[in-house]
């Protein structure tokens, strides 16, 4: 049997052509494109539960408040997540105070469904659409900022 990575002159050379070598952390369109519809599922289709809804103005200020802050907050936690895996500086400072209003949006969102005078179904349509749109919005930070890095390593 040969082996299956056997030198020959076509690919033994170093690379010929460097446009055809992919870096493995540049994020894919499909994977950016995916992230981008998630984030928007979730964002739009939250707020257009909202402005269905037969509750009060202050209660739906709340809950798009409440989804404004936590996709704010985990942006935050991953920017910092980041950097500090990039050994670039982060305080302790911001990144304790990224981590807390994350897990505020969450407890808030909570209890707030917990209190709501809303059908279950009604009160996890809303979990699961602010879950989705906090999950986009890591990914769409992710790519955003590997994208760029891929970009300046090309300059």
């Amino acid at each position: 049997m040969e082996p299956l990575n056997q030198r020959t002159e076509e690919n033994s050379s170093n690379v010929k052509h460097e446009e055809n070598v992919k870096n493995p952390f540049k994020p894919t369109a499909a994977f950016i494109g995916a992230s981008w519809f998630a984030l928007l599922t979730g964002a739009v289709g939250y707020c257009i539960g909202l402005w269905n809804a037969t509750m009060e103005l202050n209660e739906k200020g709340y809950y798009f408040t409440i989804l404004l802050f936590g996709l704010f907050a985990v942006i935050s936690v991953q920017k910092s997540v980041r950097d500090r895996a990039e050994k670039l500086a982060v305080t302790d400072l911001y990144y304790g105070l990224s981590w807390f209003a994350t897990i505020a949006a969450m407890v808030l969102l909570t209890v707030g469904l917990w209190n709501a005078d809303l059908t279950l179904s009604e009160k996890g349509f809303y979990a699961m659409a602010f879950c989705l749109s906090m999950f986009s919005a890591i990914a769409v930070q992710k790519n955003t900022r590997d994208a760029k890095m891929y970009e300046d390593k090309e300059l």
